[in-house]
């Protein structure tokens, strides 16, 4: 798989960009605030639908404009697909294939990206919420389908919180054994008290169902994921340690110590736990108005040796086990379906060592397209050596060190050629 040509319209600070690609190695090169991050950002938009640079779309539209668009010809096994998407802030994106109108999700996996950004070490020393969404982004590359159960997942989750929130001043004093008080609106608070317990039992049951559903494949991608891992931190750290990932969960503790273990149990065993472990914390839950149990509460604990990563790794240790992580994701993506996803590197190079410099770009130099940012091009090792794009305000610098180099000049939306085909240039004046 890969990308034939990108191009941008009010992205970031882009009022029009085109980036022509094809398969090997691409490099953008540019002092920092050129635009390289953005390129790649976009690139990683058309393929996950979201930002790894921030959480909202909103910061995606060139500022004045209404809209911003991201349109991508993909390659893959011989047959080449238009993507485009439509972002709009506040309001559901707008996506076509082909130039037919298609839902925004209908275009996941058409093109699948494994990108890596200075971003990533939060995987290792962040909040679980960066190393859950890593497993879910990777299960809906693997299959795309898993984002409609995300979002299922969400949005129960979300309408319990709001009923254990607004309920809660009821269903708290009845866990003390203490009459609820006659509400503001005069409505019986025995009623509502029952009401809320019989609505939230409506909303364990989902959460149950569809949450079970979640859970097993997080399981299991875990599990698939670790032989890849361990390889790939290996030979980035050249075997300095062994690097492990487990699934920390917020089911009892009988239940999690054997999914920390590793064991995968059944849907419909999970199911029956998740209603067990949210029975068994249904007061603290109502006492503090908060779903406590779920796969929206749980971690993936990573391990160098017999020490947590989080806070025993060094800088150097936590750069490379992140890269594992993305490295392990990328082999896991080409042996599960028989097809490179398009590799994105973004400022990775300028924060390793010359020894994990070398053994990475070994490592990625036969994927079948490689994007990489770099201020510099020294910072790209030679096992890398490609086209290159040389990113600034409007102008073509050729260095000596390039072995070709291609313009990346602004343009402005009435000068501009139509994106559905290839051109040779990029737009500039943009903040990475």
């Amino acid at each position: 798989m890969h990308v034939r040509h990108l191009s941008v319209a009010d992205f970031r600070s882009y009022p029009v960009a085109e980036l022509p690609l094809g398969p090997g190695v691409t490099t953008l090169v540019g002092l920092n605030g050129q635009g390289k991050t953005n390129l790649a950002e976009a690139l990683g938009y058309l393929s996950t639908l979201s930002s790894h640079r921030v959480a909202t779309d909103a910061p995606l539209v060139r500022f004045g404009a209404e809209r911003a668009v991201v349109r991508g010809a993909v390659v893959s096994r011989g047959r080449e697909t238009m993507v485009e998407l439509e972002i709009t802030p506040g309001r559901a994106n707008r996506a076509r294939l082909n130039r037919s109108p298609v839902r925004a999700r209908e275009v996941l996996g058409t093109l699948r990206t494994v990108l890596f950004a200075p971003e990533d070490l939060a995987l290792v020393k962040g909040d679980p919420g960066e190393r859950r969404r890593f497993l879910d982004d990777l299960l809906v590359a693997r299959q795309p389908r898993w984002a409609g159960v995300r979002q299922e997942y969400d949005r129960i989750v979300k309408q319990r919180s709001a009923l254990l929130k607004s309920a809660q001043p009821y269903l708290a004093r009845r866990a003390r054994g203490r009459r609820p008080r006659v509400g503001a609106e005069g409505l019986d608070p025995q009623a509502e008290a029952d009401s809320a317990l019989h609505t939230l039992a409506v909303w364990d049951g989902q959460l149950a169902g569809v949450g079970a559903q979640l859970l097993y494949a997080r399981l299991r991608l875990l599990r698939d994921l670790g032989p890849y891992l361990a390889a790939a931190y290996a030979e980035v750290s050249d075997g300095q340690s062994s690097a492990r990932a487990a699934y920390r969960s917020s089911l009892r503790q009988e239940s999690a110590e054997q999914l920390a273990a590793g064991a995968v149990p059944e849907v419909e065993e999970l199911r029956e736990e998740l209603l067990a472990s949210l029975a068994a914390v249904r007061d603290q839950e109502v006492e503090r108005g908060v779903c406590l149990v779920g796969p929206h509460r749980d971690d993936v604990v990573l391990s160098l040796g017999e020490l947590p990563a989080k806070g025993y790794a060094s800088h150097g240790e936590s750069w490379s086990f992140a890269l594992g992580l993305r490295l392990a994701a990328f082999q896991l993506l080409r042996t599960d379906l028989g097809d490179d996803p398009v590799l994105v590197l973004d400022d990775v190079f300028a924060e390793l060592d010359s020894g994990r410099r070398e053994r990475l770009a070994a490592m990625v130099a036969d994927a079948e397209q490689v994007l990489v940012t770099a201020a510099v091009p020294e910072d790209v090792p030679a096992a890398l050596a490609g086209r290159t794009h040389r990113v600034t305000l409007g102008s073509l610098e050729v260095g000596e060190a390039l072995e070709a180099a291609e313009d990346v000049t602004a343009q402005s939306p009435d000068t501009a050629e139509s994106a559905d085909g290839p051109q040779d240039v990029e737009a500039a004046d943009a903040s990475s």
